[in-house]
Protein backbone atom coordinates (compact mmCIF):
# COMPACT_ATOMS: atom_id res chain seq x y z
CA UNK A 1 0.00 0.00 0.00
CA UNK A 2 1.54 3.27 -0.85
CA UNK A 3 2.10 5.88 1.83
CA UNK A 4 -0.56 8.31 0.51
CA UNK A 5 -3.45 5.87 0.48
CA UNK A 6 -2.41 4.23 3.81
CA UNK A 7 -1.99 8.14 5.49
CA UNK A 8 -5.49 8.67 4.26
CA UNK A 9 -6.79 5.19 5.67
CA UNK A 10 -5.60 6.82 9.02
CA UNK A 11 -7.14 9.86 8.31
CA UNK A 12 -10.51 8.64 7.33
CA UNK A 13 -10.10 6.14 10.64
CA UNK A 14 -9.49 9.07 12.75
CA UNK A 15 -12.40 11.24 11.54
CA UNK A 16 -14.69 7.68 12.11
CA UNK A 17 -12.71 7.63 15.81
CA UNK A 18 -13.27 10.78 16.39
CA UNK A 19 -17.54 11.04 15.33
CA UNK A 20 -18.52 7.93 17.17
CA UNK A 21 -16.44 8.88 20.25
CA UNK A 22 -18.27 12.48 19.91
CA UNK A 23 -22.15 10.49 19.20
CA UNK A 24 -21.00 8.52 22.40
CA UNK A 25 -20.07 11.57 24.49
CA UNK A 26 -23.43 13.08 23.40
CA UNK A 27 -25.50 9.82 24.26
CA UNK A 28 -23.65 10.63 28.39
CA UNK A 29 -24.79 13.80 28.28
CA UNK A 30 -28.78 14.16 26.93
CA UNK A 31 -30.57 10.85 28.42
CA UNK A 32 -33.68 12.04 26.55
CA UNK A 33 -33.47 10.48 22.79
CA UNK A 34 -35.36 13.45 20.89
CA UNK A 35 -32.85 16.05 22.83
CA UNK A 36 -29.67 13.69 21.86
CA UNK A 37 -31.19 13.10 18.45
CA UNK A 38 -30.99 16.34 17.97
CA UNK A 39 -27.86 17.55 19.34
CA UNK A 40 -26.78 14.44 17.12
CA UNK A 41 -27.99 16.33 14.21
CA UNK A 42 -26.11 19.55 14.79
CA UNK A 43 -22.99 17.88 15.11
CA UNK A 44 -23.46 15.84 11.96
CA UNK A 45 -23.58 18.92 10.57
CA UNK A 46 -20.65 20.40 12.07
CA UNK A 47 -18.88 17.25 10.26
CA UNK A 48 -20.28 17.68 6.68
CA UNK A 49 -19.52 21.48 6.83
CA UNK A 50 -15.74 20.35 6.43
CA UNK A 51 -15.87 17.00 3.94
CA UNK A 52 -14.78 18.58 1.09
CA UNK A 53 -11.80 20.25 2.59
CA UNK A 54 -8.46 19.77 0.49
CA UNK A 55 -5.57 21.31 2.35
CA UNK A 56 -4.16 18.73 4.68
CA UNK A 57 -2.54 21.10 6.81
CA UNK A 58 -6.18 22.61 7.48
CA UNK A 59 -7.90 18.93 7.68
CA UNK A 60 -5.27 18.12 10.49
CA UNK A 61 -5.79 20.75 12.51
CA UNK A 62 -9.93 20.95 12.07
CA UNK A 63 -9.20 16.88 13.60
CA UNK A 64 -6.83 18.15 16.21
CA UNK A 65 -8.93 20.88 17.38
CA UNK A 66 -12.14 18.28 17.35
CA UNK A 67 -10.59 15.81 19.26
CA UNK A 68 -9.12 18.33 22.14
CA UNK A 69 -13.23 20.07 21.78
CA UNK A 70 -14.01 16.18 22.74
CA UNK A 71 -11.83 16.33 25.56
CA UNK A 72 -12.74 19.50 27.06
CA UNK A 73 -16.43 18.19 26.95
CA UNK A 74 -16.06 14.89 27.91
CA UNK A 75 -19.12 13.63 30.47
CA UNK A 76 -17.71 13.11 34.14
CA UNK A 77 -19.69 9.91 34.52
CA UNK A 78 -19.21 8.21 30.71
CA UNK A 79 -22.31 5.67 30.16
CA UNK A 80 -20.91 2.56 29.47
CA UNK A 81 -22.52 -0.89 27.96
CA UNK A 82 -23.49 -3.66 30.57
CA UNK A 83 -20.67 -6.50 28.69
CA UNK A 84 -17.94 -3.89 28.24
CA UNK A 85 -14.49 -3.04 29.88
CA UNK A 86 -15.86 -1.02 33.16
CA UNK A 87 -19.51 -1.75 32.63
CA UNK A 88 -22.18 -3.03 35.79
CA UNK A 89 -21.77 -6.87 34.53
CA UNK A 90 -17.93 -6.89 33.40
CA UNK A 91 -16.53 -10.96 33.43
CA UNK A 92 -19.18 -10.99 36.08
CA UNK A 93 -19.89 -14.69 34.33
CA UNK A 94 -16.88 -16.66 35.32
CA UNK A 95 -15.69 -19.27 32.45
CA UNK A 96 -13.99 -22.16 34.40
CA UNK A 97 -10.68 -23.07 32.86
CA UNK A 98 -11.01 -26.42 31.05
CA UNK A 99 -8.38 -28.37 33.56
CA UNK A 100 -11.44 -28.48 36.01
CA UNK A 101 -12.49 -31.11 34.03
CA UNK A 102 -9.99 -33.00 34.85
CA UNK A 103 -11.01 -32.95 38.55
CA UNK A 104 -14.61 -34.76 38.01
CA UNK A 105 -15.66 -38.08 39.70
CA UNK A 106 -15.77 -40.95 37.34
CA UNK A 107 -19.33 -40.97 38.22
CA UNK A 108 -20.33 -37.48 36.85
CA UNK A 109 -17.69 -38.49 33.58
CA UNK A 110 -20.16 -41.23 33.16
CA UNK A 111 -23.09 -39.27 32.39
CA UNK A 112 -21.31 -37.96 29.19
CA UNK A 113 -19.33 -40.75 27.77
CA UNK A 114 -18.95 -39.26 24.23
CA UNK A 115 -17.61 -36.12 25.66
CA UNK A 116 -15.00 -37.43 27.89
CA UNK A 117 -13.81 -39.79 24.88
CA UNK A 118 -12.99 -37.04 22.48
CA UNK A 119 -11.53 -34.94 25.40
CA UNK A 120 -9.11 -37.39 26.79
CA UNK A 121 -8.54 -38.33 22.76
CA UNK A 122 -7.46 -34.42 21.92
CA UNK A 123 -5.45 -34.22 25.22
CA UNK A 124 -2.94 -37.24 23.72
CA UNK A 125 -3.20 -35.23 20.57
CA UNK A 126 -2.23 -31.97 22.43
CA UNK A 127 0.20 -33.69 24.26
CA UNK A 128 1.96 -35.15 20.71
CA UNK A 129 2.21 -31.67 19.39
CA UNK A 130 3.29 -29.66 22.66
CA UNK A 131 6.48 -32.41 22.14
CA UNK A 132 6.80 -31.97 18.51
CA UNK A 133 6.79 -28.24 19.11
CA UNK A 134 9.05 -27.85 21.89
CA UNK A 135 10.47 -30.93 22.69
CA UNK A 136 9.88 -33.55 25.75
CA UNK A 137 9.95 -32.40 29.14
CA UNK A 138 12.80 -33.97 31.31
CA UNK A 139 11.69 -34.88 34.96
CA UNK A 140 13.47 -32.01 36.83
CA UNK A 141 11.78 -29.40 34.70
CA UNK A 142 7.96 -29.90 36.13
CA UNK A 143 7.06 -27.34 38.28
CA UNK A 144 3.93 -28.95 39.15
CA UNK A 145 4.44 -32.39 41.50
Amino acid sequence: MSAPIAAGLAHTRRVCSLYKKSLRNLESWYDRRHIFRYQAVLMRARFDQHKNEKDPAKVAQLVADGEQELFEKQHYQPKKFPMSPGGVAFEREVIPPDWVLDYWHPLEKAQFPDYFARREKRKEEYVVWWEKQYGKSSANDSSHH
